[in-house]
C-alpha cells in the first residue's frame, strides 16, 4: 500500500468518526429538542399567548368607559378572538413555540440548537473527510448522498434561524429525521471509499448532484411544514365547531404552540416555489450530462422518469395553490404526494428498480 492510498483510508476512517460522532451529538440535541416540547406542555404561557397576540393586534380601542359620538355614548365590545382562518389569511395568531413561553423549555430549546451546530460542524467535517479520501465530489453513492443530504438540510434550518425565522418547532422533526437518516446510511448504504466509473468522471457530477441534494433539503422542510399544516389546520377547524368533537389534551398540548395553519401554508409555498426552478434545472442538467455520457438527453430511464413525475407534482402543487377551489388541504395533500415521488425516486428507484444510474452504486 502506497503512501497515498493509506492516507485516503485513513481520511476514510476520521470521516466515518466524525459521522458517527455527531450522530451522537444529534442524539443529544433530540433530547433536548424533546425537553423543550414536554416542558412547554400546556403551561399558562401557551394557553394565552395567542389570545394576547389577537388583543395587541386589534385596532386600539378608546380608553375604559366610553366614547362620546354625537352628544351620544357608544360602548366599545372586546373584539373577537377568531379561532378557525381562512387560507391564505393571518386572522388566528401563531402559537408561542415549542417552548410554550416559559424559561425552562426555551433554556432546552437553546440547548436543543446549540447541540445541532455542533452536530452540525462534526457533520460537515465528516462530508468534507470523506471527499478529501475518494478526492472527488462527496456524493457518488447512496451512502454519502445520504449524508449530504443531511447535512444540507441542517445547514439551511440554521440558516433560517440565522436570519432569525420562526422555524424553530422544526428542530425536532428535522433532527429526528437525520438520525433516521445517517442510521439507515452507515447501517444498510454504506460503501467504503473509492472512485467512480469513468462516465462519472464529469464536472456535471458537481452540478447536477448538488442541485438534486440542494432542492431535497429545500423540499424536505416544505414537507414538514405541510404535514404539519394538516395537524393544525384540523385542530382549528375544531376549535371553531362548538358542536363538533373537541381535540384532546396531547393534540391540544403540542399543535397550540405551533404556528397558525395559516403561517405553515404559507411558509410550505414558499420555499417549495422558491425550490421548483432549481429543480427544474436539476433535471436539465441531468439531461445534459446524460448525452455527454450516453449519448441521448433522455431514455426513459425509472431515474429520468420519477424524476419527471417529482417535477410534475410539485408543479400541480404550485399550480393547484394558486387556484382557488384547490388551495389548503387539498394543494397540501398535492405537496405531499410529490415529496413521496422524491422519495421513491431516491430510495425506491435506487434499490428495486434496475437501470443505468445503478452502476453508480446510487
Amino acid at each position: 500500500m502506497n503512501i497515498a492510498a493509506a492516507a485516503n483510508e485513513t481520511l476514510a476512517h476520521n470521516s466515518n468518526l466524525l459521522v458517527y460522532s455527531a450522530m451522537a451529538v444529534y442524539t443529544l440535541a433530540f433530547i433536548a429538542h424533546l425537553s423543550e416540547w414536554v416542558f412547554g406542555s400546556r403551561s399558562k404561557v401557551a394557553r394565552t399567548a395567542a389570545a394576547l397576540t389577537t388583543r395587541d393586534r386589534a385596532p386600539a380601542a378608546v380608553p375604559a368607559k366610553a366614547a362620546q359620538q354625537g352628544g351620544g355614548t357608544a360602548v366599545l365590545e372586546r373584539p373577537k378572538v377568531i379561532t378557525k382562518s381562512a387560507v391564505g389569511s393571518r386572522d388566528v395568531p401563531d402559537g408561542p413555540g415549542a417552548a410554550g413561553g416559559t424559561e425552562k423549555g426555551d433554556l432546552y430549546g437553546r440547548i436543543a440548537v446549540s447541540l445541532t451546530v455542533l452536530a452540525w460542524g462534526l457533520h460537515v467535517g465528516g462530508v468534507i473527510t470523506r471527499a478529501l479520501s475518494v478526492q472527488r465530489a462527496p456524493w457518488g453513492n447512496m451512502y454519502e448522498f445520504s449524508t449530504t443530504f443531511a447535512a444540507v438540510a441542517v445547514g439551511i434550518y440554521l440558516l433560517l434561524l440565522t436570519l432569525r425565522k420562526n422555524v424553530r418547532w422544526i428542530g425536532l422533526p428535522l433532527v429526528t429525521t437525520v438520525l433516521l437518516d445517517l442510521g439507515l446510511a452507515v447501517s444498510v448504504l454504506y460503501t467504503a471509499s473509492d472512485q467512480l466509473v469513468p462516465a462519472l468522471h464529469s464536472y456535471w457530477l458537481w452540478i447536477h448532484v448538488s442541485c438534486a441534494i440542494l432542492s431535497g433539503a429545500v423540499l424536505y422542510l416544505g414537507a414538514v411544514a405541510t404535514l404539519l399544516f394538516l395537524f393544525r389546520d384540523r385542530y382549528e377547524a375544531k376549535l371553531s365547531d362548538p358542536a363538533g368533537k373537541q381535540p384532546g389534551a396531547f393534540a391540544t398540548s403540542v399543535l397550540e404552540r405551533l404556528p397558525s395553519a395559516a403561517s405553515l401554508d404559507k411558509f410550505a409555498y414558499r420555499v417549495n416555489a422558491t425550490v421548483f426552478p432549481l429543480w427544474t434545472f436539476t433535471i436539465i442538467a441531468g439531461a445534459i450530462w446524460a448525452e455527454a455520457a450516453w449519448g441521448r438527453y433522455w431514455g426513459w430511464d425509472p431515474k429520468e422518469v420519477w424524476a419527471f413525475i417529482t417535477w410534475v407534482g410539485y408543479a400541480c402543487y404550485l399550480h393547484a395553490r394558486s387556484t382557488a377551489g384547490w388551495k389548503g388541504r387539498k394543494a397540501a395533500w398535492l405537496g405531499l404526494i410529490a415529496f413521496a415521488c422524491y422519495l421513491f425516486n431516491y430510495y425506491g428507484v435506487n434499490i428495486f428498480v434496475t437501470g443505468l444510474h445503478s452502476y453508480a452504486g446510487v
